[in-house]
């Protein structure tokens, strides 16, 4: 025992020698080494949770930023590829994001650029539709020479996840354009046509849902529009329901199908009237097996819409080109007429054209005064004339006594002469008609008479306003007259003839 008991002192001295130090048994030291472990561990997996989630967001980020090169190098080699037949050498390092504008004069639009110059390669350029020096500033576009189309981009090209939300439009997003309102729309109203496309990859997302619209986009002046191929603003309709062949008969987009599996709905919009589309909503993606992503295609507007032979507004002005505000003469329906526009504005603002009157506009001026130096005594003959005091058009035939109207129009005549009536028995009366004539067709009467016994001389006058087309012909004639009643004159020219040009029918002939 003696040889034991030594033994197990030393022992216990030697395992309790430093807890004995600070008074904490072998159990506690190892409850304080569990417990400082266990919160160490906390914190390590706290920290390593931490650093999955932002690797997660990091693996996230840069998938988002590959489908985003993806997406900008398939624009860019879809546009290449569409010059290819008549640009061979388009440049590489064009690009979306920072593109290589091309130094050329500054058109209103692609299709006017291409037309000044056929041979320009596809790509960035600048171009100003609200006049140049007027209105907003120039800016940049993608243009495709092969059709003259030009093409505006968006901050919402890519394709977009819409997220999972339950509610009606619950997902929405503005659409931000590379120009602004103002530019926008005077390219839309330069241009023949404009489309935009989008695509709805969808899973479980319907558009439409019993009848209710979960999703639509925002036109131009902000109504909603729930239609997504097409011009028919009035149905909720894709391509495929156009078409007719949705995945299932009765309904009219793919993506409102009950099938639980990835569908797509793709379509143009093609109304210009409304584009561009502004904003873009979405709905109905709350299940986790939900899923919805969009893909909206630039504003692309070609063409030129053609102005009449002669501008009839100032908006026909503005498309040919004019940008300087004044005083315009215009076709109005019949005869010209004076216009104020006002280029610093819109054409569909107010006050970008105000109506000021007619014009008094004639491609030939006609008027003529005619007279007579001697009697004229016989019916239903044109009465002939011997004094020209004008004749401006040449229109008056003295000899034959008639008027040839040589242009579509309004025109005025008056005529005044003397009659002479012979001496006559108290009880009787003597009497003298005549006649204007329109193409052997009486339009006005002139009538005097007299019961007297004297010989007296009494004025015959008559006047008319007529509408001719080019062509008619006026003359005076005696259409009845008594014994001894005759037309007098002598050298100091009783009679007279006049007629003139009130308003010429210009865009009648």
């Amino acid at each position: 025992m003696s040889f034991v008991f030594p033994v197990h002192f030393s022992l216990l001295l030697f395992t309790t020698s430093f807890p004995l130090t600070i008074g904490v048994s072998l159990y506690e030291k190892v409850q304080l080494l569990e417990t400082s472990y266990a919160d160490i561990k906390e914190v390590l997996e706290c920290k390593v949770l931490n650093l999955e989630t932002k690797v997660i967001a990091l693996e996230a980020k840069i998938a988002a930023l590959e489908e985003k090169a993806e997406h900008q190098e398939s624009v860019l080699t879809t546009l290449q590829n569409e010059q290819e037949n008549t640009t061979p050498m388009a440049p590489d390092s064009v690009e979306i994001d920072h593109p290589i504008v091309k130094n050329n004069p500054i058109f209103r639009t692609c299709y006017e650029m291409n037309e000044a110059n056929p041979l320009l390669d596809s790509g960035m350029y600048w171009i100003d539709p609200d006049g140049i020096g007027i209105g907003d500033d120039a800016f940049t576009v993608y243009c495709n020479m092969t059709s003259g189309s030009t093409l505006i981009f968006h901050d919402t090209e890519p394709k977009t996840d819409v997220g999972h939300c339950a509610g009606r439009g619950c997902y929405s997003r503005k659409v931000n354009y590379g120009a602004s309102n103002r530019q926008v729309a005077a390219l839309i109203a330069l241009s023949e046509e404009c489309q935009q496309s989008i695509t709805y990859d969808c899973i479980s997302a319907p558009l439409q849902f019993n009848g209710v619209d979960f999703s639509w986009w925002d036109d131009k002046n902000g109504e909603p529009q729930y239609f997504w191929s097409g011009n028919n603003k009035s149905i909720h309709t894709c391509q495929c329901g156009i078409d007719r062949n949705c995945v299932e008969s009765h309904i009219t987009c793919n993506c409102d199908s009950i099938f639980q599996k990835p569908l797509t709905d793709s379509g143009t919009i093609t109304d210009k009237n409304i584009l561009p589309i502004m904003r873009l909503n979405f709905g109905r993606t709350m299940e986790n097996s939900s899923s919805g992503l969009y893909t909206l295609g630039p504003l692309e507007c070609g063409g030129k819409l053609e102005t009449k032979q002669l501008p009839s507004s100032c908006e026909d002005l503005w498309r040919i080109g004019h940008v300087f505000s004044g005083f315009y003469s215009v076709m109005g329906e019949k005869f010209v007429e004076t216009l104020h526009c006002d280029f610093s504005r819109r054409p569909d603002q107010q006050k970008f054209q105000t109506w000021i009157g007619y014009s008094d506009v004639k491609s030939l001026p006609t008027y003529f005064f005619v007279q007579k130096n001697a009697s004229f005594n016989r019916t239903k003959t044109p009465i002939p004339f011997e004094i020209e005091q004008l004749n401006t058009g040449k229109a008056m035939d003295l000899s034959s006594g008639k008027f040839t109207a040589p242009r579509m129009g309004t025109y005025f005549f008056t005529f005044t002469g003397v009659v002479n009536f012979p001496t006559t028995p108290a009880t009787s009366r003597v009497a003298l008609s005549l006649g204007l004539y329109s193409n052997g067709k009486r339009i006005a009467l002139g009538y005097v008479e007299k019961g007297n016994n004297v010989v007296q001389f009494s004025p015959v006058a008559l006047q008319s306003t007529l509408m001719l087309q080019s062509g008619d012909q006026i003359w005076l004639q005696i259409t009845a007259m008594s014994a001894g009643v005759y037309l007098f004159d002598s050298n100091y020219y009783y009679t007279h003839f006049t007629g003139w040009l009130l308003e010429e029918d210009i865009f009648s002939r």
